[in-house]
């Protein structure tokens, strides 16, 4: 898997964003670091911290590192001079939105994606909010190619009592991504999109008793419409 680094002023607001993340995965997770804050009190960067953040989670798949404020990247930047030349080649800084970014990144560096699809998948965080509020997405998730094979359907019901926000989006796409399989998942209101994709999964705004229509091709296609079926029977993690 790839490495986060998460690089904040405040360490408080860091932490509390990698615990939201990964509390989206609940088996394999990435290797997160957090190079945040003076202390724990005091607000700041320090370039020093963060070399050694990156560090701590460098892979040969790379390391994306996540800011909250524009004056970090100077300090993510000089950071990238205290390292190693071949380790600082595989980092990549994302402007990529914080939390939502954050969110998407680790859930689907989970499921084995590289580092660009992970970057994409981030870039694209503010995609629900912004097909919500009527707004033009101006970046998209990396498309996947066409998968031959038969189609499988799978009909579904949105679960209680919210419906598909964060947590069953997030249990989808993670179970997903292990599987080589075009999955996708429309409503009677929205068109399909991919279903390893929480960030699409979002933008359907699928509420409690929501009908879920499921397709599924590729050779895992049986296999990843039995891990939906059992996410299903679940209640897709909701109590």
């Amino acid at each position: 898997m790839i490495g986060i680094v998460v690089v904040s002023h405040s360490r408080a607001l860091a932490k509390a964003a990698v615990a939201l993340a990964l509390d989206m995965v609940p088996g394999t997770r990435p290797p997160v670091a957090v190079a945040a804050g003076l202390d724990e009190t005091t607000l700041g960067t320090d370039a020093s911290a963060i070399a050694e953040a990156i560090t701590e989670v460098d892979s040969p798949e790379g390391v994306l590192i996540f800011l909250d404020l524009g004056s970090a990247i100077l300090s993510a930047e000089m950071a990238l001079e205290f390292i190693d030349p071949e380790v600082a080649a595989r980092v990549r800084i994302s402007p990529a939105p914080l939390v939502e970014g954050l969110v998407a990144a680790v859930v689907t560096a989970a499921g084995g994606a590289g580092v660009q699809v992970v970057e994409a998948t981030a870039l694209a965080g503010l995609r629900a909010k912004e097909e919500h509020l009527g707004l033009p997405a101006p970046v998209a998730v990396v498309a996947e190619a066409a998968v031959e094979g038969p189609e499988f359907r799978l009909e579904l019901v949105s679960p209680a009592p919210i419906g598909l926000h964060l947590r069953p989006v997030s249990l989808i796409a993670g179970a997903l991504g292990a599987f080589d399989a075009d999955v996708m998942i429309g409503t009677d209101d929205h068109e399909p999109v991919h279903a390893d994709s929480m960030i699409e999964l979002q933008t359907l705004g699928a509420g409690p008793g929501v009908a879920l229509h499921v397709t599924a091709t590729g050779p895992d296609a049986q296999a990843a419409i039995a891990a939906l079926q059992e996410l299903a029977a679940r209640n897709f993690g909701e109590q």
